[in-house]
């Protein structure tokens, strides 16, 4: 029983290290500018297209490789996933303005479906080997990729500095990046372990609830539930706020005239998005998924309306709180999925309801890259975008409310 707990360790602290190395490829607010300017001519919302892809892939990424686990194993679909991640960036050192396009094959749909592969898969592998710390679990993993972005930041800044300067040290960063990513999941594969036959078995049968079942539901089964539907639409809508302020944090920072300390904006929103991962993760295990999503979303909408009204270093903090409710999300709705519908195929479940969140980081990204575009350095013209995510928060909590009903009606059977 000892060896088997070592073994459940050593895959929560290896997915930890992969995660952050991960985290680096979120901190797409650094490059946003430099790219935009160097290869879109200017165009803040197609250069943002480059992350919004990514993100959207990721769920196509996670659907696939959740499958591919089942049968092969963790270990080799992570490391499956490296290699396909650092080709993408290795690719994308290479682009400029004339091939612009294959910034969003290499870096957006490449480097996301190679995320995809590594992500969810590692969030299920943990779960299943602490089912009853699930939320606690979740949060370490999905805020370890958070901590990467606050890690490397810095080093990610100096790096454009060496290979360039701004508009042409990116590309130089993305190919340190490509080795980076396949040291580091090379590695940490190596340590990754599947759950033994029935690990599991007898904590399930001993805490099912009306949100936590006994059953693990099938991907074709799920998909014939409005649960799954309920929970990948509200985030979808959950998200819209946060992933606006992860791909402009710093050129927002900038317009309100903060431009020699605007690299603390990024900071902030990927700090405390780390931390709210891990806080809200382990508050969703006392106050119950719902009730935690349902705080996040009223949350997040009172802060995207306050955007335009922040000021000198307050907006730092409004950056902040944003990013804290955001993480929330990502650390929340994978544990509730696997409430919900069982941790057998988690991963490819989850990469369902991920599918909300990559149509989410389009549509948010393309909205705020529009009025960014609209604002030049009048950002109270980029408003209307947070306003807009306010909006869809206050409909994610009424899509909460209704998911509620249904279970309470059905009692917990599908």
């Amino acid at each position: 029983m000892k060896k088997v707990k070592k073994q459940g360790l050593l895959s929560v602290i290896a997915t930890v290290f992969i995660q952050l190395a991960l985290g680096t490829a979120y901190v797409w607010s650094i490059f946003q500018t430099g790219i935009a300017n160097s290869i879109f001519n200017g165009d803040h919302a197609l250069a943002g297209l480059t992350f919004s892809l990514l993100l959207a892939t990721l769920t196509l990424g996670s659907v696939v490789g959740g499958r591919i686990a089942l049968r092969y194993g963790t270990r080799k679909v992570v490391l499956l996933g490296g290699i396909i991640l650092s080709i993408g960036f290795f690719i994308a050192s290479f682009v400029n303005a004339e091939f612009y396009w294959l910034l969003w094959l290499s870096y957006g749909m490449m480097g996301g479906v190679g995320m995809g592969f590594i992500y969810s898969t590692t969030i299920a592998n943990v779960q299943k080997w602490y089912p009853h710390k699930r939320g606690l679990v979740t949060g370490i993993i999905v805020s370890a990729l958070g901590f990467g972005g606050v890690l490397l930041t810095p080093i990610l800044e100096y790096l454009i500095v060496v290979f360039g300067g701004q508009g042409v040290g990116e590309q130089g960063t993305f190919r340190a990046l490509s080795g980076f990513f396949l040291v580091v999941c090379t590695c940490g594969s190596l340590f990754l372990k599947d759950t033994p036959e029935g690990y599991m078995s007898d904590y399930i049968k001993t805490h099912a609830t009306a949100t936590c079942t006994a059953k693990n539901y099938s991907t074709r089964e799920v998909l014939k539930t409005p649960q799954l539907y309920l929970i990948t639409l509200t985030l979808l809508l959950a998200c819209m706020g946060g992933q606006m302020m992860m791909a402009f944090a710093k050129p927002i920072a900038v317009a309100k005239d903060l431009e020699a300390t605007a690299t603390i904006g990024v900071l902030a929103i990927t700090l405390f998005n780390s931390i709210g991962r891990m806080v809200w993760g382990m508050a969703s295990d006392k106050l119950g998924r719902m009730q935690t999503i349902l705080i996040l979303l009223a949350g997040s909408a009172v802060f995207s309306l306050l955007v335009n009204v922040a000021s000198g270093y307050w907006v730092y903090v409004l950056i902040a709180c944003i990013g804290f409710f955001y993480g929330g999300f990502l650390s929340s709705f994978p544990a509730l999925t696997a409430d919900l519908f069982g941790t057998k195929h988690m991963a490819t479940n989850y990469g369902l309801v991920l599918l909300g969140f990559g149509a989410g980081a389009i549509i948010s990204t393309q909205i705020a890259g529009f009025y960014k575009n609209l604002a030049a350095t009048d950002i109270s013209l980029l408003f209307p975008a947070f306003q807009i995510a306010a909006a869809c928060a206050g409909t994610g909590i009424v899509l909460i409310l209704i998911l509620k009903a249904i279970i309470k009606r059905k009692n917990g059977s599908f």
